[in-house]
């Protein structure tokens, strides 16, 4: 009888084909599962807020500065053209600047504050750092004085062309 010895390799285990598979398959997952982590931590969800109890103290002071403004009759519209923002305001505001929040819906960061400047009465303009776009919102607060807020959120109507159109 002839018996078969096991055939012995005469490569090493790391020049064969099936340990580097059996490798890959869990490396892949691992490399996988970090760059998944990586991704939901730059593209976080901004609708949470980390302070959400501070958040809800300020808004007794934000309804208060909003009711002030209707108790005076201060009302606010905007006019983006370009990099340029008009605010036309109607009612009491004295003040030489105001100061404009304009944030993104979803994007925090996104987010920026700009002072616009009274070139004649009840018209204020300002230059944007960023472009905006329609469904951002604007806050339109008034420090000096009689502190009062009024906000709102840009629509289609109040964007036009830098040609004038």
């Amino acid at each position: 009888m002839n018996k078969r010895l096991p055939r012995e390799d005469s490569e090493p285990w790391y020049r064969q084909f099936w340990p580097w598979f059996l490798i890959l398959l869990p490396a892949s997952v691992v490399v996988a599962g970090i760059t998944m982590v990586v991704i939901a931590n730059r593209g976080a969800d901004d609708l949470v807020i980390d302070e959400y109890y501070k958040d809800g103290l300020a808004i007794n002071r934000k309804l208060e500065k909003k009711e002030r403004a209707e108790a005076l009759g201060i009302g606010a519209s905007l006019q983006v053209s370009g990099t340029e923002i008009l605010v036309r305001t109607t009612g009491p505001v004295a003040s030489p600047q105001l100061q404009l929040l304009l944030s993104h819906p979803l994007e925090s960061d996104r987010d920026f504050q700009i002072t616009v400047v009274q070139s004649v009465p009840g018209e204020y303009r300002g230059r944007l750092q960023a472009s905006i776009a329609p469904r951002w919102h604007w806050a339109l607060l008034n420090e000096a004085g009689q502190a009062w807020r009024l906000d709102g959120s840009i629509t289609a109507a109040d964007l036009r062309d830098a040609s004038g159109g």
